[in-house]
């Protein structure tokens, strides 16, 4: 494809980083194209799996595209591909990654600064995946700079836990959660709870797809076994009917039929790409 990848580090506070992936079309192109901001999902990173192939289709399509791995995923730059940080995993919160998706939006001008030309900074996308879904729609709630929102797999809400769990969770200080493809008991403190908790306005999810004055295309597969497709028509029943649209894919789940690592498309995913280009080609490239 002509593309081309541009690995970014993004400073925030407290002294950490955002790593990120910015993919352009290598075609020297008179107009400036759109900036999609992708975000990914809970126990993922932006290098897993299909992603990079997604980001790369979309580029090709006439797109910028900026993937990051939200900071404290557990994933470090020297090692993109393992959960080698899960210290850090374990102190994550959704407020945490709200920080990051913030900072990455605010990011934009100096990234216009370094790639004159390169990216309309004025015409923003943002797609989120699975709990990156839920942690996007909230963002552009909060940021008017985001023009259009995509969401993949998107939970519903943030909390997703059982009264027994919540209890265990705070006798114990954490929960352990398997990672079923790395055999890793991946911790959470019980600080997520607490900002679940503590946060429950802001991270309301429902809530901040009602406040959404921007198009909205929401994708789920039927077959979702992570997160069910009720979760998608939860947000679909929050937003703007006039600006939002609900499509289910039959016979696909959570990812849409791709692995990690990358054995290649899938009939759905193709068809993830189709309708995403489609969007932002309607709603951004005016």
């Amino acid at each position: 494809m002509p593309t081309k990848r541009i690995n970014l580090t993004i400073s925030r506070e407290n002294d950490s980083f955002i790593d990120c992936t910015l993919y352009l079309n290598s075609v020297n192109n008179s107009q400036k194209p759109p900036i999609l901001i992708f975000a990914h999902g809970f126990k993922g990173f932006k290098d897993w799996g299909g992603f990079p192939y997604y980001c790369e289709k979309l580029a090709a399509g006439g797109f910028a595209v900026l993937s990051f791995n939200f900071s404290h995923n557990g994933v470090e730059k020297a090692s993109p591909m393992d959960f080698t940080r899960l210290d850090l995993f374990a102190e994550n919160t959704h407020s945490t990654e709200l920080t990051d998706i913030s900072t990455v939006i605010n990011y934009l001008p100096q990234l216009f600064e370094k790639f004159p030309g390169k990216i309309d900074i004025t015409k923003v996308g943002l797609i989120g995946h699975s709990r990156g879904g839920g942690i996007a729609v909230i963002a552009a709630a909060e940021h008017p700079q985001i023009k259009a929102l995509l969401t993949l797999a998107s939970v519903g809400s943030f909390d997703r836990y059982t009264e027994e769990q919540k209890k265990r969770w705070r006798e114990k200080g954490y929960i352990e959660m398997p990672n079923t493809r790395t055999n890793q008991l991946m911790k959470m403190n019980v600080s997520l709870l607490n900002d679940i908790e503590n946060n429950s306005k802001r991270l309301n999810i429902q809530a901040a797809a009602s406040h959404l004055k921007i198009p909205f295309l929401i994708i789920h597969g039927k077959e979702d076994l992570a997160v069910k497709y009720a979760d998608a028509e939860k947000i679909y029943s929050a937003a703007d009917k006039e600006r939002t649209k609900l499509v289910i894919i039959e016979n696909t789940g959570h990812t849409f039929g791709v692995e990690h690592p990358f054995k290649g498309t899938t009939n759905a995913f193709e068809e993830v790409i189709k309708l995403t280009a489609d969007f932002f080609t309607k709603n951004l490239q005016k």
